[in-house]
């Protein structure tokens, strides 16, 4: 299957405008206004962002797979195993607090206007929040050159989520929202396993600072590695 035809599993705020309003009448016990608008804007980033790691890891799989004959598990392994349920994670929060695209500052246009189109027909590649949509866009490009620029890309993906999310678990904290605050924590320590496993792919092929050698950015030793050494050289990635 060819990239450009692969869609994708999950959400963005097009599935705000598509998913959620298809889920309005899911009779929920909060409101949305339950949550800050700062909370809802950065629920919507996230699936943005969730939706990005997912879309480029497949895609970058797909297209070495094709036309470089070469397999990178540590692509495949972290988007099926860990990056949809990510995106479960931030679909269950917004359905929960009913939030549809009118409710949201930060969504620049509504990509596809249709909410009867399922999850598993979005189109792969493509979002509503300009910021996001440029990030894709770069590491495509970037992660096709070659195989360490594949497994770098995932470096520099696991390490924008950490940051995002340290900052929006803050905003939680703040809100009170510990529902939400939990899921953040569950997508950054999904994370740091994921930092580990492309950082250990990067030092089996011989860069011997793996993520490290992208610049002190993405140099990240104090990252917690789990006792199973999940995400730190098994290639698994699971989250």
């Amino acid at each position: 299957m060819s990239i450009k035809k692969r869609t994708s599993i999950i959400l963005s705020t097009v599935a705000i405008g598509m998913i959620l309003a298809g889920c309005g009448s899911d009779t929920s016990s909060e409101s949305s206004t339950s949550l800050t608008q700062e909370l809802k804007d950065s629920l919507a980033y996230m699936g943005n962002e969730e939706r990005l790691a997912y879309d480029v890891y497949m895609n970058l799989y797909n297209y070495h797979q094709e036309n470089n004959n070469l397999e990178i598990p540590q692509l495949y392994n972290i988007a099926t195993n860990s990056e949809t349920k990510h995106i479960s994670i931030v679909q269950d929060l917004v359905k929960k607090y009913d939030i549809n695209v009118s409710q949201l500052s930060n969504v620049d246009e509504t990509v596809i206007n249709n909410n009867t189109l399922s999850s598993t027909n979005m189109v792969s590649g493509v979002y509503d929040i300009q910021k996001i949509q440029d990030l894709y866009d770069m590491l495509y490009a970037r992660g096709v050159s070659s195989w360490q620029d594949a497994l770098e890309v995932g470096c520099m993906v696991e390490v924008t989520d950490v940051n995002d999310l340290d900052g929006y678990i803050q905003q939680a904290q703040a809100s009170n929202a510990s529902d939400v605050q939990s899921a953040f924590e569950t997508l950054r320590s999904g994370s740091y396993n994921h930092y580990w496993s492309f950082d250990a792919g990067l030092k089996n092929m011989g860069i011997s600072d793996g993520c490290c050698g992208l610049g002190e950015e993405y140099c990240h030793p104090e990252y917690p590695q789990n006792e199973q050494g999940q995400g730190n050289g098994n290639q698994r990635g699971r989250q």
